[in-house]
């Protein structure tokens, strides 16, 4: 049996019932290879990395590899996915109800706090960037994750009106791409040197009012 048939037989077996100790086993080996796998990454990047590396570092097979994940896109789609859900639930979610709160003073806050979410997942940042140039396929992976972040907001889309939901998005968009692009060059490039309380005044400066729904 092929290492793809083996974990097709695997999955199939899972559905509605009572999880066994083979099941927890599976769980473990599961976390085990995205702890593995993410520490590989962080360490040396997206291109170098192999299967073969993350199965080593664990010790165990490819075939049980396969048991759980299709390649190393799917290990890293999964990293990211978890990653993401937590942003979208956290500091997206946050950001709704600082928005619908009114009050600048709340959003500064807010963006501090944005500002720190990167901070804290700024070691696996380089690999999104370079799976995202290298594997075209994770590119919808890359959007899925800015999907569900304004699928965190409904009060704030639900101020807009219906014709205009489109916007409310991509100003949510450019909102993360900007803070993005802004803590890679001012956190990890070195290349802007205007950071702490004061960039957050001039960041909610320039978004809290664009982030305002019309009328």
């Amino acid at each position: 049996m092929t290492e793809q048939a083996e974990a097709v037989r695997e999955r199939g077996n899972e559905g509605g019932r009572p999880r066994t100790l083979r099941d927890e086993q599976k769980a473990r080996t599961r976390t085990a290879l995205l702890t593995a796998a993410r520490g590989l990454f962080v360490a040396r990047g997206y291109a170098t990395v192999t299967v073969d590396d993350i199965t080593r570092e664990v010790g165990c097979s490819r075939a049980t590899f396969y048991l759980h994940f299709a390649g190393k896109m799917d290990v890293l789609a999964r990293i990211s996915a978890e990653t993401m859900q937590q942003r979208a639930a956290g500091v997206y979610r946050d950001l709704d109800a600082v928005l619908e709160s009114g009050s600048r003073a709340e959003f500064v806050a807010w963006v501090v706090r944005a500002l720190d979410w990167f901070d804290r997942n700024r070691e696996i940042l380089p690999t999104w960037d370079e799976a995202l140039a290298a594997e075209p396929e994770f590119q919808a992976v890359g959007r899925r994750s800015i999907v569900e972040l304004t699928a965190a907001m409904p009060h704030y889309l639900a101020r807009w009106p219906e014709g205009r939901q489109d916007e409310a998005r991509f100003r949510v968009e450019l909102l993360v791409t900007q803070l993005e692009r802004y803590f890679t060059r001012s956190a990890v490039q070195g290349t802007i040197e205007f950071t702490g309380d004061a960039a957050a005044e001039i960041l909610a400066g320039i978004w809290f009012p664009a982030l305002q729904a019309p009328g």
